[in-house]
């Protein structure tokens, strides 16, 4: 090793640091990435890439849904989307259930999952019925919340029964009530999972940070609100953007039970449903493509910076081990 002597006081100055030498990769280890990540790119190419990318083809043509399209537009289709106050009333209504969902799903989740995390009696049946609303599919669940509260329905047959029949409304029709209901079927059956999902992120916490707490004379609520929620962040957070992209794209649920005329006039229409009004029924697809074109924006342009500032802390913690 050779050192270098200052000329300032004879002191000695050590040399710079080996570099690593980077290995190029062989060809086998080249194909092997090739055969791994070969197919999962052909998959995600095929059905998000292509698809995304011929609907926006089709964005350009009032097109019929069949044969070569020729009716050739421009940006006709986008600009009658940016000017239809329909258009403008689904996304708001988004907006409406976006927020909302995060405000009623959070809180009842993260409620439910801290009380079903301690010991009780039959606390496994209790997770089990919190999370079979979730895995019913959306046709059985919109079907029949639209018998049970539909005018003449159970609910408000019940609330005659009892003697409440003042209370008995319209809860699909009336605008004023119509978006509540929504929130409320969304609310019985999403937030299972949110349930699921968070107790699978406190099994993660270590239980002697709350055992220590105990011994320094924290309470229950004290030790969730300074240990448990805190840790628990990261999921929080991933299921805050699970729940975000679930709410620009909800279809089902609102089509099945208020229909392509009712949703518009009861406030319920989303970006999904007018797409298929506006689309596939009015068999101008060409416009239906547009507006499905404008829906993966907005929704990729939310999750972008959803990512670089609420995500970002929680990803790069992961590549670095944390540290």
């Amino acid at each position: 090793m050779t050192v270098t002597r200052l000329r300032d006081g004879g002191g000695v100055q050590a040399p710079p640091p080996l570099r690593p030498r980077r290995r190029g990769i062989g060809w086998a280890q080249r194909l092997e990435i090739v055969a791994l990540s070969g197919p999962a790119i052909l998959v995600f190419v095929s059905f998000v890439i292509f698809p995304v990318l011929m609907a926006a083809y089709y964005g350009f043509y009032r097109w019929k849904g069949y044969g070569v399209p020729t009716n050739f537009v421009g940006l006709d289709n986008y600009k009658t989307i940016l000017q239809d106050t329909a258009f403008h009333e689904a996304l708001w209504h988004n907006a409406e259930i976006l927020v909302l969902s995060l405000v009623l799903q959070g809180p009842v989740a993260i409620g439910l999952a801290l009380l079903l995390n301690r010991r009780m009696r039959g606390q496994s049946v209790i997770r089990v019925l919190i999370f079979v609303p979730y895995v019913i599919s959306e046709v059985i669940t919109g079907t029949a919340w639209a018998l049970i509260l539909q005018t003449n329905g159970a609910a408000n047959d019940i609330l005659r029964s009892i003697g409440l029949g003042g209370l008995a409304e319209d809860w699909l029709a009336n605008p004023k009530l119509a978006i509540w209901t929504l929130m409320f079927i969304l609310t019985w059956k999403y937030v299972g999972f949110a349930v699921i999902l968070f107790l699978a992120g406190m099994q993660n916490i270590p239980a002697e940070l709350a055992e220590a707490a105990a011994v320094d004379g924290a309470s229950f609520w004290q030790i969730q609100r300074h240990i448990t929620l805190p840790l628990l962040g990261p999921t929080i957070r991933i299921w805050a953007f699970l729940s975000i992209i679930g709410s620009l794209q909800l279809f089902d649920l609102v089509y099945i039970i208020w229909g392509q005329y009712v949703a518009s006039t009861a406030g319920t229409s989303t970006m999904a449903t007018y797409m298929v009004v506006e689309g596939r029924n009015a068999a101008n697809y060409g416009y239906g493509n547009a507006v499905a074109v404008v829906l993966f924006v907005i929704s990729m342009v939310i999750a972008l910076i959803y990512q670089r500032f609420v995500l970002r802390r929680d990803t790069e913690g992961a590549l670095t081990g944390g540290q």
